[in-house]
Order: C-alpha cells, then sequence, then structure tokens
C-alpha cells in the first residue's frame, strides 16, 4: 500500500513539473503527462504492465464528468449568449456531419466494416475541451468575434451526442432493430435534460439557503450532486453527461453563496482530474504496437482534420456571417482527446469484439491531434489575425476572478466635512487605503503629502478589499435590462433591515450608494447581509 501512494505521489508530481514546465517547450502540458504515462507503462522505462480496460473506464469516466461539470460551471452565459446559437449547431449538427463523413471515410477508402467504420466515427466525432482551454488560458490567448465563448460552449457541450452517436454504433454491432435507435436517442436526451435541470434547481435552492447547509460541507454537497446529476440518468437510461453538463452550466450562472470557493475547489479537481485521464491513457497504451496501425490512423487524423471538421464548420457557421477566418480557426481548433479514448475505452471494456485495435487508432489520432493542432494553436491564431490582445481570456469564464486586491472608492468633500482645508499628510485616512487622485472642478490632481483638501474635491482612494468573514456577507446582482430593480432608486426598494446596498459597479466607476441614487441597466449592486 505504502509503495503504491508513493509512486502515485511521484506521479502527480512529476505532471506538475510537466505543467510548468510545458509552455517552455511550446507544448501543451496535456501532452506532456500523456507522454508521463508512456513512460511509465510497459514499454517505457518504469515498464509497470498495465492492461485493465474496465478500472481505466471506470475512472477515466468519474474524472470525465468533473471535467464537464466545471466546463459548465465555468461557462459564462453572459459572454456565451451571443453565440449561442451556433455553438449549439456545433456540438450537435457538427459532431453529426464529422462523425458520418469519418465513417464515409473508414467504409469507402479504408475498407473497414460499416459498423466499425460508423463506431470509430462516433468515437472520434467530439473535440476536447480540456485540451482546447488548457492550451488558451496556458498562452492567455483570447479571440476575436466572441471565438473564444464559442468554442467553450462547443467543446464542453458536444460530448453527449459523442456519446449517444456511440451507443448507436454499438447498438447496431450487437444486432438490436434500427427501430430502437431513434428511441434510445431521445430517451437519453429527454431524461438527461430532465434530471440535468432538476438537479441544477436542487442545488440552486439549497446553496441559497445560509443555514441549509454548514460552513465548509457546500464543496462536498456540490460532490454528491454532480454524481447524482450523472448516475441518476445513466441508471434510467438517459444521457449523464448532458445532465452533468446542464447541471453545470445552471449552477455556474446562478447567484449562489461561496461561489468563489466552489470554482477555487473544482479547478483543482479539474486539473487532477485532466492528469487522471491523460497519465492513465499513456500508461494503458503500447508504443510498439504504434507502427502497425500509423498509416490507417494518420489517415484518419488527416481526413478529421483537413476535410470531415472543416466541412462541418464551413457549413454551420458561413450561413450565420462568419468570417472566412473564424471558421478556419475553429476547424483547426478541433482537438480530439480525452473523450474520445474514454469512449474508445468504455467500447472495448464492455467486451465488443472488433477487427481493428479501437484504443490504439483513437490514442494515436488523439496524440497527433494534441501534440499537432494544439501546439500550433496559438500559432494558427496569429497568423489569421484572430488574437484579441485587448481583452483577457480569463473574462470569458465564470470562475474570473480580478488579481487585485485594492478597490477604488469615490469620495465627495461637502462644506463641513472634517477633512475640509486639511492637508493630505494631516488625514487619518483608514488602514492600507492610499489617495491616488483629487477632482477639483475641471481640473485632476496628484495629491502629495502637503495638497490641502478643500470643499468640492472629489477624492479618489484606493482601499482593500472586504474579505468575507462569519458575521456577514457580500453578494453582486447583475441587473440586466428588465430587472426589477432597474430605473428605481435606492429608496424605493423596500429592502429587507438586514440587507444593505454597500457599492454600485458602473463601468469603471464604483459609486457609493444613497437613498436617491438610481440603478441602472447593466450596474453590478454590492449587497451586504
Amino acid at each position: 500500500m505504502a509503495i503504491m501512494l508513493l509512486l502515485c505521489c511521484a506521479v502527480i508530481l512529476s505532471c506538475i513539473i510537466a505543467n510548468r514546465f510545458s509552455s517552455k517547450f511550446g507544448m501543451p502540458a496535456l501532452l506532456c503527462f500523456m507522454a508521463l504515462g508512456m513512460v511509465f507503462g510497459s514499454d517505457g522505462l518504469f515498464k509497470i504492465s498495465f492492461n485493465n480496460y474496465t478500472m481505466t473506464e471506470q475512472l477515466c469516466t468519474i474524472a470525465l464528468i468533473f471535467i464537464m461539470f466545471y466546463g459548465g460551471f465555468g461557462t459564462k452565459w453572459q459572454t456565451a449568449r451571443p453565440v449561442a446559437g451556433k455553438a449549439v449547431l456545433l456540438s450537435t449538427l457538427g459532431v453529426i456531419i464529422t462523425a458520418f463523413l469519418t465513417c464515409f471515410f473508414c467504409y469507402q477508402i479504408l475498407h473497414f466494416s460499416f459498423s466499425e467504420s460508423f463506431l470509430i466515427g462516433a468515437v472520434l466525432s467530439s473535440t476536447d475541451a480540456a485540451s482546447v482551454f488548457s492550451i488558451l488560458r496556458s498562452k492567455n490567448l483570447n479571440l476575436k468575434d466572441s471565438t473564444a465563448p464559442l468554442l467553450e460552449i462547443e467543446s464542453g457541450s458536444n460530448d453527449p451526442i459523442a456519446y449517444m452517436l456511440t451507443m448507436v454504433a454499438l447498438a447496431m454491432i450487437s444486432g438490436n432493430s434500427d427501430t430502437s435507435v431513434p428511441v434510445m436517442m431521445l430517451t437519453q436526451i429527454g431524461i438527461g435534460v430532465s434530471i440535468g435541470i432538476a438537479c441544477a434547481w436542487l442545488g440552486i435552492l439549497a446553496l441559497k439557503k445560509d443555514d441549509l447547509i454548514t460552513l465548509g460541507m457546500d464543496t462536498v454537497f456540490v460532490i454528491a450532486l454532480v454524481l447524482l446529476s450523472y448516475a441518476l440518468p445513466a441508471v434510467l437510461g438517459g444521457n449523464g453527461y448532458l445532465s452533468v453538463y446542464l447541471t453545470g452550466i445552471l449552477l455556474g450562472n446562478s447567484n449562489i453563496n461561496n461561489k468563489i470557493t466552489l470554482v477555487h475547489f473544482f479547478d483543482g479537481i479539474t486539473g487532477l482530474a485532466q492528469i487522471l485521464i491523460f497519465f492513465l491513457l499513456g500508461l494503458l497504451s503500447f508504443p510498439h504496437l504504434l507502427p502497425e496501425l500509423l498509416f490507417p490512423a494518420l489517415f484518419i487524423a488527416l481526413f478529421l482534420t483537413f476535410l470531415a471538421r472543416p466541412v462541418a464548420v464551413f457549413l454551420i457557421l458561413l450561413p450565420f456571417g462568419s468570417s472566412l477566418r473564424q471558421c478556419l480557426l475553429v476547424s483547426w481548433s478541433g482537438l480530439r482527446g480525452a473523450a474520445s479514448i474514454v469512449f474508445a475505452i468504455m467500447v472495448i471494456a464492455g467486451g465488443t469484439s472488433l477487427e481493428h485495435d479501437l484504443f490504439h487508432v483513437v490514442f494515436f489520432i488523439s496524440l497527433l491531434s494534441v501534440a499537432i493542432q494544439g501546439s500550433l494553436l496559438p500559432m494558427v491564431a496569429r497568423k489569421l489575425d484572430m488574437v484579441d490582445n485587448s481583452s483577457d481570456i480569463r473574462k470569458t469564464f465564470n470562475d474570473y476572478q480580478d488579481d487585485s486586491d485594492l478597490t477604488l472608492m469615490r469620495m465627495y468633500i461637502p462644506i463641513g466635512h472634517n477633512w475640509e482645508n486639511r492637508r493630505i499628510e494631516d488625514v487619518s485616512f483608514p488602514t492600507g487605503s492610499l489617495a491616488l487622485m483629487i477632482k477639483r472642478e475641471d481640473d485632476t490632481l496628484i495629491p502629495r503629502g502637503n495638497t490641502t483638501i478643500l470643499a468640492g474635491d472629489t477624492l479618489i482612494l484606493s482601499v482593500p478589499s472586504f474579505r468575507e468573514e462569519h458575521d456577514g456577507k457580500l453578494k453582486e446582482i447583475l441587473v440586466e435590462p428588465g430587472h426589477n430593480w432597474c430605473n428605481s432608486s435606492i429608496a424605493d426598494l423596500n429592502l429587507p433591515e438586514n440587507i444593505l446596498i454597500a457599492l454600485i459597479k458602473r463601468g469603471d466607476e464604483n459609486i457609493i450608494p444613497q437613498g436617491s441614487t438610481v440603478i441602472h441597466a447593466n450596474d453590478t449592486v454590492v449587497i451586504f447581509k
């Protein structure tokens, strides 16, 4: 037992070190995790013999569940809404087009059997969210024309469709009648959507109650909720991946308590899940078998990259008026990775008899995709002039937090204020505060110690950010057009006695509210309760 724990520790530390230095070599960190697995595996330096597909499928499925949940949880709907239609079409119709084109290629050109061709197309039809956004985040690479949220929704939501197609392919191989396929697909979608929404509603209801879940148990509750949202539809014949993604996206875009804590916790869990999946995939592989599969796997990879994926993308995005540059970048961003290999392992673990080595074919294609497409993605984005240097990629996610620990505050000095006619150096500012600027009529002054504060001045102070304690909580509420607070003064809101509006964020301005202050559309209202 102790030896196994030491080995696990060595693997995790090796992956962390590889993640730290991968950017220096210009390669995705996930490729390093996969390579480390191959080094530890039976053909590598440590010669660990491992071929347990059933255990790998179970472990990778659990890891993929949390990756998909966090993919939904981190989706910022306000940013993604303008491109949601295109993204959903890519994650549904685009997946189906890619699967059928790949099936046609394998059947007509490589002369695989039709059922096996369709299975390969289904398994490889989805793009990998973990690979795409690991690269975008590590390179801090934001993209023009809302391409980042487009890829975010597409890559995060297309696994359920690929899973359904894989189930259809397995039904064909097992000889089930064609009439059962439409029923199975409708059942998977209906149950998956229903339970996903129900679990999200349950989670939102529980996490909004201050006295329902004790402090520190919110992360445990959400873990249980994630497992429930996958397992319940899976038991009932529904699509667990669709359910868990819906739960994540609905929960992540709700005003729940302790969201920052949940973000940090699941960010770490997802990182560990990515390490687990890609390391296990490398460990399970036998590199000496790859040369035998070189040509068919290489041909399928080339067809997917340069024909099947671009055809699907152009057919869907061009009618929406997307530019040629955006279509080309989205086509190149269709990386294959964890989900494809997990689905392949699932097929093999289920005992399905196949003519070709499905796992190593898909493994080799995913390896090429992450290594070549992933490594060249930043360069391709720059060559196509699709990099947006004016914005931060992290702001397209719900888990974005400003790095600054300071907040700017505006303070007006009326006649008779106790700071009037006093020098800056003589004023006792709050601990940690600093006077940055004085606005005096049409002039802007940079204050010094001997600068005198006059009546009518407006001081701009930097103050330490509030850190939540047990005796009170701050919440941010985005007032969208149509909100019942929109265009109302604070005095007219009739708020409960235990709730105070502490701050209004309007663009780059922070406003200390008064009773007559009117809340505008797109203001962020900070309440203390």
